[in-house]
């Protein structure tokens, strides 16, 4: 498993811990209440590096190549998955995963974004940033949610909608912000979850929802950490500075309410007991979906309307001094 760098005291300590264990095997110079002993201080170092990760830390965390990614949510998290595939104008996008799917017996429209988990399958899915086609995919299965009446589940997961002189040619913007329009009043509940990276426009390009969820080490953010720092201070080496600016971790937009709910990590990811972390997320799916469900559809559309209308509310000199 590739190791962080902020876990490198924690593996070796394990090294250590796993040797003097393999030893003691053929030669029992340890007793188990040493080895008991050593362990409790291991499970304190965890708990101490895991409580302490600075915004840039958990950036990392966010980008682990071990971290379930929306292919693995399909395969762990539904009973049963129908993908559908292409625009019907141009072609199919491989880094928009989109389909049919079946969670704890609900039937919902799953899209996904994949970034995929080795060389090739990267290569095939962009690294996750989706061209004008996989939106506009992503779209025309929403629309055959809604008209079937089946509730939308988006997985948030892209460093990006894809920046290429191709995509700008078939209309990446456009396509973009044709998806906002349509999810603002797309007659269905829609739920989206932040699994990884949500950079830009790329992720709210699919993330339009009644409700936002975010694991707890995801981030949602206008721009990365190493795109603000070549843009503020034209120098890279300022990107931890800029992760903490930015205030995209899921606490500060919990309290900004740019998201509703935080869905708890194992300790040091989600990378580090996955499926943990698959039964969190069909909880507060079907959670979300057994209060959605029952809301006037006009209503739903105005509350989604709203939400969305207060972000980002400038406060005024006066309501300043009132907070204050």
């Amino acid at each position: 498993m590739t190791m962080l760098p902020h876990e490198k005291q924690i593996q070796e300590y394990e090294k250590t811990v796993q040797q003097l264990k393999d030893q003691n095997k053929n030669n029992s110079l340890w007793s188990e209440e040493e080895l008991g002993k050593l362990e409790t201080k291991l499970e304190h170092l965890k708990k101490r590096v895991y409580s302490q990760l600075t915004p840039w830390e958990r950036v990392a965390i966010s980008r682990h190549p071990n971290r379930p990614h929306t292919v693995d949510y399909v395969k762990h998290l539904c009973d049963s998955f129908v993908e559908l595939f292409g625009d019907r104008l141009y072609r199919d996008d491989p880094s928009i995963v989109a389909g049919l799917a079946k969670i704890g017996g609900v039937k919902f429209m799953l899209i996904g974004q994949e970034k995929g988990n080795d060389t090739q399958s990267r290569l095939q899915r962009n690294f996750g940033m989706a061209h004008p086609e996989g939106y506009r995919k992503a779209m025309r299965c929403m629309r055959l949610a809604a008209k079937f009446h089946l509730p939308v589940l988006a997985l948030l997961d892209t460093p990006g909608a894809y920046p290429g002189l191709a995509a700008e040619e078939r209309g990446q913007g456009w396509a973009i912000a044709n998806n906002l329009w349509e999810m603002a009043r797309l007659p269905t509940p829609i739920i989206a979850l932040l699994i990884g990276e949500g950079c830009s426009g790329g992720a709210l390009g699919v993330g339009v929802g009644d409700v936002i969820g975010m694991l707890q080490h995801s981030y949602y953010s206008v721009i990365s950490p190493e795109g603000c720092a070549s843009i503020l201070w034209k120098d890279t080496g300022k990107n931890a500075a800029a992760a903490e600016m930015l205030k995209m971790q899921a606490e500060d937009l919990l309290e900004l309410e740019v998201i509703d709910a935080i869905i708890e990590e194992p300790m040091g990811g989600a990378h580090h007991d996955p499926q943990a972390v698959y039964n969190s997320v069909r909880h507060f799916v079907l959670e979300q979906w057994g209060l959605l469900k029952h809301t006037p559809m006009d209503l739903l559309l105005e509350m989604r309307y709203q939400k969305f209308r207060r972000m980002g509310r400038v406060l005024h000199a006066d309501e300043l001094s009132l907070m204050s």
